[in-house]
């Protein structure tokens, strides 16, 4: 019986190895066009990365060097158009793109949120996309600020809730005051009480908590608690 398995089996194999070699022989063209192109894809993938992507990002970021300095003296207007000498983040991610990195997208938003152009700088930051929380928060906190700039509180406040929500550190009290403020421009008082009231109980260190007692009591009264 178990000769008879053996056989079987065997013979399933056989006719398995023939079934292939016949669509190989069937097919032995297409199938090495088919490699062929995978090969030049891969080929010009590499070649692309390597001669094309990779210096045009070195020159990218050799770019940022100036604008970076000028961010960080203050100077928002010479850093997000530059001077005619040195570039600025908007000039450099127009022409190198997400080449010259994502914080320069994050830099170009502050920039203009600083300046007062809130609907630019919510296109810039909606364009962030880095991965490091703290910056991240920042970029919704940052978001926030544009919307506070428009007067579109409902939508100001959203994005401070979600800064708040992406860290648990000090930060994280920063974005919950600036979201009870928003709160009570609202006239949600209960729910800017609850936001003061979080940073009271989960960031007690926090330079926001040393005076929240006084935001509770206000929001609190106005509330009719």
């Amino acid at each position: 019986m178990s000769k008879e398995t053996n056989t079987e089996k065997n013979t399933s194999v056989a006719e398995a190895v023939s079934k292939t070699e016949i669509f190989f022989s069937s097919n032995k063209k297409a199938i090495l066009i088919a490699i062929a192109v995978i090969v030049v894809a891969c080929a010009g993938i590499f070649l692309y990365h390597k001669f094309g992507y990779m210096p045009a990002r070195e020159e990218a970021l050799g770019q940022l060097y100036p604008a970076e300095s000028n961010f960080r003296n203050g100077e928002y207007e010479l850093a997000l158009n530059g001077d005619g000498n040195v570039l600025g983040f908007s000039q450099i991610i127009e022409k190198y793109g997400h080449k010259a990195g994502k914080a320069a997208f994050l830099y170009a938003g502050i920039c203009e949120l600083n300046l007062g152009n809130w609907n630019e700088a919510i296109s810039y930051l909606n364009k962030y996309n880095g991965t490091d929380k703290i910056m991240k928060a920042r970029a919704l906190a940052c978001i926030g600020d544009a919307y506070t700039g428009l007067n579109d509180y409902a939508k100001a406040v959203k994005y401070f809730e979600k800064a708040a929500s992406v860290i648990d550190n000090a930060f994280a009290a920063t974005y919950l005051l600036k979201a009870g403020i928003t709160y009570e421009a609202l006239g949600d008082y209960s729910s800017a009480v609850k936001a003061y009231e979080t940073i009271r109980e989960q960031y007690p260190m926090s330079m926001e908590a040393m005076d929240i007692d006084k935001y509770i009591t206000r929001a609190g009264i106005n509330a009719g608690k």
